[in-house]
């Protein structure tokens, strides 16, 4: 095997997007065969021996994809200091694991697990612009008017105007309606800051797709792994988003 960028290697190894690695290797915690490597260096892992803090990284885990429904009142992600639930409760994995489209705490929906570190940056990466897909509870029937400024972008509490968005109205019920919302970012509870802004009170959110992959009848609380067909199409999608 030929000598790669340890920060391939690693990222291969399930220690993150590459960007991530290049954090590790900047902040000296690799080291290839006893010595403190820098930005740049290169090894065999066939041949060399690379560890991270000390643990030696092993040998490349096979890549694995998981689509989980992150039930309301669930974390996408552990936090020092708190003990709430997270959707590494529900998958019971050893491999390298991390998030890609996180929720907030009270939202639900989907989110995909892998150890697949170029794969998940790329799907996480803001200047990608992936599409996401929710069904949105909101307390009363939106007008015309306020659909279409949720369609045009609108401009946060913060200044921050967000991308145009696919809204339809789903049904409506006697306490309000379900939208169908797209969206090609995904800033801090921007769902329920854009619904507050224009007059429409988020109650519940649900997501449903990101790129190609579909929550369909996935339960909350429970995991699936990915079938090839879903795998192969959520990388020809990404190759086309490059």
């Amino acid at each position: 095997m030929t000598a790669e960028r340890v920060q391939k290697i690693l990222s291969q190894a399930g220690f993150g997007s590459r960007r991530g690695c290049e954090k590790l290797i900047e902040k000296g915690r690799v080291t290839v065969n006893g010595k403190i490597i820098h930005l740049g260096a290169k090894a065999d892992p066939a041949i060399d021996e690379i560890r991270v803090d000390g643990t030696p990284i092993g040998k490349p885990e096979k890549k694995v994809y998981i689509a989980v429904h992150k039930p309301r009142n669930m974390l996408s992600l552990h936090s020092p200091g708190d003990d709430r639930p997270t959707i590494f409760d529900l998958v019971k994995d050893e491999r390298h694991l991390f998030p890609v489209g996180r929720l907030d705490f009270d939202s639900e929906g989907l989110v995909l697990l892998t150890n697949d570190g170029e794969l998940a940056n790329q799907l996480s990466h803001p200047r990608y612009e992936h599409d996401k897909e929710y069904e949105v509870r909101v307390t009363r029937k939106p007008d015309d008017e306020q659909l279409e400024i949720w369609r045009r972008g609108v401009v946060l509490e913060d200044g921050y105007r967000t991308l145009p968005a696919v809204v339809e109205v789903k049904s409506v019920t006697k306490n309000g309606a379900w939208l169908t919302i797209m969206l090609r970012e995904g800033k801090n509870r921007q769902i329920r800051r854009t619904g507050l802004r224009i007059g429409l009170p988020v109650r519940q959110i649900r997501r449903v797709r990101i790129g190609p992959i579909l929550l369909g009848k996935l339960q909350p609380g429970h995991f699936r792994y990915l079938q090839p067909g879903e795998i192969n199409a959520l990388k020809e999608y990404l190759r086309l988003k490059k």
